[in-house]
């Protein structure tokens, strides 16, 4: 099958007869790149720059995941790469044959590698290395290089995690919606409520 690259779809191309799968209510920017043996799930959203090769082995990306701008996704020949369900990964980070869990935060410019198991509702910061075969259990947070389990994500955590990931998955409709309107003149954005970072919460959460 030729490569497929269009003005509005991302550049798609199978790889020795394994062709990536797309669900039509994902969306994939047009700056991203999807090669080979790679299923992308509902209402998951990839970022421009990011590349996900599915030539060696297989990646699987369940429903409701982002995957942000300039993220790598890879593993070895023979080998899985799977993000279940609302899996949130950062800017910049690096998969390579990992198994993430559930409504895992991975933080940006992370590296997660080869066969690493990562447990359910786990918050990993930014810039930390998650090495080889590394086994991290299910709500916690995990920081720096090497890795370190620095204490248990706390429900608040938890919650503030989602709803972050939740913003992610109105992207797609979002933008399809964009891409159908004629241009438009700008006009002054209206956000609603700000999403706050992590700090800004618990302060908030701390003062009431």
């Amino acid at each position: 099958m030729p490569t497929k690259r269009s003005h509005s779809g991302p550049f798609v191309q199978a790889f020795e007869g394994h062709v990536p799968t797309i669900d039509p209510t994902a969306y994939v920017h047009p700056l991203a790149v999807v090669i080979g043996d790679v299923t992308i799930g509902k209402k998951v959203y990839v970022g421009p720059g990011a590349v996900i090769r599915g030539d060696w082995g297989t990646v699987v990306i369940t429903d409701g995941c982002n995957v942000q701008e300039n993220c790598v996704i890879h593993s070895f020949p023979g080998a899985t790469t799977v993000l279940e369900a609302n899996a949130h990964i950062g800017h910049g980070a690096v998969l390579h044959g990992p198994h993430i869990g559930r409504n895992v935060l991975v933080g940006m410019n992370a590296v997660v590698m080869d066969g690493a198991e990562i447990g359910d509702n786990t918050i990993i910061g930014a810039l930390t290395l998650i090495p080889s075969e590394a086994v991290i259990p299910a709500g916690k947070v995990v920081g720096g290089n090497p890795y370190a389990i620095l204490k248990d994500a706390t429900p608040a955590m938890i919650e503030w995690k989602t709803k972050g990931t939740e913003l992610y998955q109105t992207l797609p409709e979002r933008h399809r919606a964009k891409a159908k309107r004629p241009a438009a003149k700008k006009k002054k954005r209206t956000t609603g409520q700000a999403y706050k970072t992590w700090k800004q919460t618990s302060r908030t959460r701390t003062k009431s």
